[in-house]
């Protein structure tokens, strides 16, 4: 069983960069796929992006896609979210989940994911 503990949320101003980063403890991660969601406040939970075990796929969602990028160094059991040109519309809570997977696809289902960590906040704000 893994356990997933996000970080480097905070308050930033509109057009600022922030990285998240999830790691992993109890298992090594380079059995499981990753997806990065986010939940804002009276919305439903949003699939961000994804990547299979091996970084080799790699899912990002539309309104997102060439402002966030994920990427994974499983040498260190951390995924990371990178994100760029940050929006007020992007303020939620940002959380990873993990689904132990053989193959090298990824995931965009919330329900497809058996682990998740707690989130951390993130807040884009002028």
């Amino acid at each position: 069983q893994v356990h997933l503990v996000e970080s480097g949320g905070g308050l930033v101003r509109p057009g600022a960069s922030l990285s998240l980063s999830c790691i992993a403890s109890g298992d090594t991660l380079s059995k499981y796929a990753v997806g990065w969601f986010r939940q804002a406040p009276g919305k439903e939970r949003e699939i961000l992006a994804a990547v299979g075990w091996n970084g080799g796929t790699s899912y990002h969602a539309a309104p997102v896609k060439g402002r966030f990028e994920i990427s994974r160094d499983n040498s260190k059991n951390l995924v990371y979210l990178s994100m760029n040109s940050l929006k007020p519309e992007d303020t939620a809570v940002y959380s990873c989940a993990a689904k132990r997977e053989d193959g090298v696809g990824y995931f965009v289902r919330e329900s497809s994911y058996d682990y998740w960590g707690q989130g951390t906040q993130v807040t884009v704000s002028s």
